[in-house]
């Protein structure tokens, strides 16, 4: 069992941070979200004396534009940290603008992290928080949080199970009487995708294109998909790279299914092994509540279908899933 840690509601903290891989939202008692900006920075000379330039969305209209001596550097890679330098001037950032509002010059934080973060990865987090100028870090398990900002009554001795999809990781947890007793993940999440969109076009165009154009090729996608239009073609920018020229190649969308299945099929499999992994009282829980989907990569086009056809068990995405992890964060400080 994993236990959802009440002793972070002993000390009341000041913040909660959801230090996410796409995205990070800072949260604030009594004033709600304070923060929510990209999870990115750009530093000067950084193979060298590293020289913090900006953060959030002004480093994220750096991203595939940058030159030397300037670098784009995400703080996490697959929903764990990866750069501690980067966490560190990102947690700074994210919080400087409202510490003079706060009672302490440091103020106590709470933050989510993935429930199977090692604890090599778990020191090396609340190390950045510390040197950012946090106080006392608890770390929560995001699928906790998740449950409880989409007011799942996790507390009650019943199974839940809950699927947190995000930019850098996917964790299926079950969840009763407030801790997790399973979990399983796979880590490159909703990035993943992306990924897989990348290499697709550099393998089979020989074209390329960045990051922020496969970004919005997902959303692109994800929409003919809901729409019906999935024979539609896009429309995508990027660089030739036998000629060296940029270009706009027109693609059918149904040639990057397979790519997207693959996707889908990593996060069905996760599901499969946690509900044959389920005690037999939990799996008629689940089989009568169904299974909640949260986080950005829960609104992926046909991934609620797709499980729900394959489980038998009704699947939905809950209300804002973007925000689920940042609003039980700020439900957990109010307690």
């Amino acid at each position: 069992m994993i236990p959802f840690g009440r002793a972070s509601r002993s000390k009341r903290a000041d913040i909660a941070i959801d230090l996410g891989t796409a995205n990070t939202i800072v949260v604030e008692r009594g004033s709600g979200v304070v923060f929510d900006e990209p999870s990115v920075c750009c530093f000067k000379a950084y193979d060298a004396v590293p020289e913090f330039v900006a953060a959030g969305f002004e480093a994220q209209s750096y991203v595939g534009r940058a030159v030397r001596p300037f670098k784009v550097v995400r703080p996490l890679r697959n929903g764990v940290l990866s750069d501690m330098a980067a966490a560190r001037e990102l947690l700074r950032f994210a919080t400087r603008a409202h510490r003079s509002a706060w009672r302490l010059s440091r103020p106590r934080a709470v933050i989510g992290v993935p429930a199977d973060a090692t604890e090599a990865e778990r020191r090396a987090l609340i190390t950045a928080a510390v040197d950012a100028g946090l106080a006392e870090p608890a770390l929560v398990a995001e699928p906790l949080l998740a449950a409880i900002g989409a007011d799942l009554p996790i507390d009650e001795p019943r199974g839940r199970m809950l699927i947190d999809c995000g930019a850098g990781t996917t964790e299926v947890a079950l969840m009763s009487l407030g801790a997790i007793c399973y979990s399983h993940s796979v880590r490159g999440g909703g990035e993943a995708l992306e990924r897989a969109l990348i290499s697709h076009f550099a393998l089979g165009h020989r074209f390329q294109i960045g990051v922020s154009t496969a970004e919005r090729l997902k959303v692109q996608l994800s929409e003919l998909l809901q729409l019906g239009r999935g024979a539609s073609l896009v429309e995508v920018r990027g660089l030739d790279t036998a000629s060296g020229i940029p270009k706009t190649i027109t693609v059918a969308a149904q040639e990057l299914w397979t790519a997207w299945e693959r996707y889908i099929g990593e996060v069905v499999t996760i599901v499969q092994t946690a509900l044959a992994e389920a005690p037999p009282e939990m799996s008629h829980d689940i089989l009568e509540d169904g299974i909640s989907l949260t986080g950005g990569a829960a609104m992926t086009a046909l991934l609620a279908d797709r499980i729900e056809a394959v489980s038998g068990i009704r699947s939905k995405v809950v209300d804002q899933p973007m925000r689920s992890v940042a609003t039980g964060l700020l439900q957990l400080i109010r307690e």
